[in-house]
């Protein structure tokens, strides 16, 4: 698959853009477990060209991420355009535009998602960032707004009539949130088009190898995002790449190995904040992780590691769980 002039090659597995969660140290994680592409955290038009510093911050990439795509979102033409040129500077790959994100902070401003309700502002805004900028630009979006307004195949034409060079497709409703299963149907019928010339990208419950390619074979799609179902298992770019290739399960390794990925998780985190607000910020990937689904009697050692504020208390429950794990088998 090639977006404009760059080339993913086969088959290619995306990490999806999320909030408080793909920041440079995850990025460059999951790049070295087999993410294709990978995407900053999204960043308000309207902070950066206020020169927010928490949200300038979001610019910083680096070489060993490429390609790397930075998103932004906003709901006014112009500061989006000013902020995709703020953006160009910073050299990213990609510039992709957030039309999907449903949080009410963000949609109910109309924002994200809530442009999903005034497409001839999306369509508006998406022309003139991709007039303003000279890299590619590509799209991120849902299904429609409800149930009763799934619009994404009319409007997946119109987007590409304003010149993205891509598009990636959430498999759900604004109003699911992230409630019930992704529809990949409308996905498909997107790619199937015959109209249709630009990559597309599916995205929405990629939590297996074996979904990954299920959605490959079955819907078409370009390239397969995968977002929550990375949170907390960086891994899974592994499994999903050898499966691909190879047709089979990737053998798993010792829990050790993986309770050691977790470990350089809290680490890095911690390196680019502090011991107190990395322990708080990798809560998150700690909370989701798969690794400890199982070991009996964790509810309490699961309590714990999740208010530890040292590195020193939360790897010791690190080696407790461990036992905890040997003991079990």
């Amino acid at each position: 698959m090639k977006i404009a002039n760059i080339d993913l090659g086969k088959y290619p597995i995306l990490l999806a853009p999320m909030e408080d969660v793909t920041d440079a140290a995850f990025r460059l994680m999951c790049k070295r477990f087999g993410a294709d592409m990978v995407y900053t955290e999204f960043v308000s038009a309207d902070a950066l060209i206020r020169s927010v510093n928490k949200t300038q911050q979001k610019l910083h990439i680096s070489d060993e991420e490429r390609p790397v795509v930075i998103q932004i979102y906003g709901r006014d033409v112009d500061s989006m355009v000013e902020a995709a040129k703020i953006v160009e500077e910073a050299q990213p790959d990609i510039l992709d535009i957030n039309f999907g994100c449903p949080v009410k902070r963000v949609a109910g401003k109309g924002a994200g998602a809530g442009m999903l309700q005034n497409v001839p502002k999306m369509l508006e805004i998406t022309k003139a960032v991709v007039d303003a900028v000279n890299i590619p630009v590509t799209v991120k979006t849902r299904l429609g707004w409800d149930c009763d307004n799934k619009i994404i195949v009319p409007l997946a034409e119109q987007l590409q009539d304003c010149g993205v060079a891509g598009l990636a497709i959430h498999g759900r409703t604004r109003s699911q949130m992230y409630t019930g299963e992704a529809d990949w149907t409308l996905i498909g019928e997107v790619k199937n088009n015959p109209r249709m010339h630009i990559p597309i990208i599916g995205n929405g419950d990629v939590t297996t190898a074996q979904r990954a390619k299920e959605c490959f074979d079955r819907y078409g799609v370009d390239a397969v995002m995968i977002g929550r179902g990375s949170i907390g298992r960086p891994w899974i770019f592994r499994e999903v790449k050898h499966f691909l290739e190879t047709g089979e399960e990737l053998s798993p390794e010792a829990f050790g190995w993986y309770l050691d990925v977790l470990r350089e998780q809290v680490q890095n985190s911690v390196a680019r904040l502090d011991e107190r607000r990395g322990i708080i910020h990798i809560r998150r990937h700690l909370a989701a992780t798969p690794l400890f689904k199982g070991i009996p009697n964790f509810r309490e050692t699961r309590i714990a590691m999740l208010r530890t504020e040292s590195v020193e208390d939360l790897f010791t429950i690190f080696d407790r769980i461990k036992e905890m794990q040997i003991a079990s088998l």
